[in-house]
């Protein structure tokens, strides 16, 4: 497995709650943001624009709170590509707190790549698995 794509955020007024601390809901929003930047720099690598992931399932584990204006660094990693699902995990930390891992939340997310006009899904195309860096060719589960 390939280094976690790794992207940094401050943590916004509009998304924490009056105790100062991010709203549970906001951490799917946060896994939306590495999502998309993750997409976004794959574009770079070969990844086709008109392809369409739905998510399936999400699951937030909650470890430590994050607070309103700390500096947040999410790390994806694309841990399975099988045949039209794809399972990735986000992991959000801390980053000035000085303690060697400040690790604040885990998100594991499962996503179906999908025909948008017929809503089902669909064989994930070997240029996908490609620009995700998953050998073309290998027999698949899932």
């Amino acid at each position: 497995m390939s280094e976690p794509f790794k992207h940094r955020f401050r943590v916004r007024y509009a998304e924490v709650d009056p105790q100062a601390v991010v709203f549970n809901s906001r951490y799917l929003e946060y896994a939306d943001v590495m999502v998309s930047e993750h997409f976004r720099d794959r574009r770079a690598h070969g990844l086709p624009r008109d392809i369409e992931f739905h998510i399936r399932r999400a699951e937030v584990d909650y470890i430590a709170p994050i607070r309103l204006e700390e500096m947040i660094e999410g790390r994806l990693t694309v841990e399975r590509i099988g045949n039209s699902s794809m399972s990735t995990r986000i992991e959000l930390h801390g980053t000035g707190s000085g303690e060697v891992d400040d690790l604040r939340a885990e998100i594991a997310l499962v996503s179906v790549h999908v025909d948008l006009p017929e809503g089902r899904p669909e064989h994930i195309p070997d240029g996908v698995r490609e620009a995700f860096g998953f050998p073309v060719g290998e027999k698949l589960d899932g």
